[in-house]
């Protein structure tokens, strides 16, 4: 893991992130290794760790989903907000309704209710950047079909939030409350 280190404590860019993310495997490093990195006490390397595991979910799920539940595990415990933006863009595409069969088997059968604690925690916090409390709409308003107390809890606290917040954030919510709408 010491060669991935070397590689991402510099910045990078689209293109070798990308490539680093196809080149995970077996016999290079795991989606399990970048998911440990992007704890990483240089937030840096953390973030370019996250950054990667993005890709890898994106592009190269089939790498991604045997870790999956150790993903899932360590995600409330994140709090570097560069990491976390990347961490919770991958759970609102693992909560879409158009998620791979796979990945909702696997959200069927994992007790979520940790993460939605944190994902909560983390819309509420003021010093959580607006682009992760945008994907936390998101990932909550997908579970509700999974928890039918998220609804209202996520109804008052965009009621709450809305007017603290960023106009981006507003749009977000516009658009979240029209979702809400279609759930029965």
């Amino acid at each position: 893991m010491q060669f991935l280190i070397n590689i991402i404590q510099k910045p990078i860019g689209k293109i070798e992130v990308e490539k680093l993310a196809s080149n995970v495997s077996d016999q290079t490093f795991s989606a399990k290794n970048l998911i440990d990195l992007s704890f990483h006490h240089d937030e840096q390397i953390g973030f370019r760790a996250a950054w990667i595991l993005e890709r890898v979910y994106s592009n190269h799920q089939v790498n991604f989903l045997p870790f999956a539940d150790y993903f899932l595990d360590k995600l409330p415990q994140q709090n570097n907000p560069s990491a976390l933006r990347h961490f919770v863009k991958i759970l609102a595409f693992m909560t879409n309704k158009k998620a791979s069969r796979e990945v909702k088997d696997i959200l069927q059968d994992y007790d979520t209710k940790g993460f939605v604690e944190a994902v909560f925690a983390w819309l509420i916090d003021e010093n959580i950047p607006v682009a992760v409390k945008s994907h936390c709409l998101n990932i909550l308003a997908n579970l509700i079909s999974k928890h039918q107390w998220i609804k209202e809890e996520l109804i008052d606290t965009m009621e709450f939030l809305v007017d603290k917040e960023s106009i981006g954030f507003f749009a977000k919510v516009k658009q979240i409350r029209k979702q809400l709408k279609s759930i029965k």
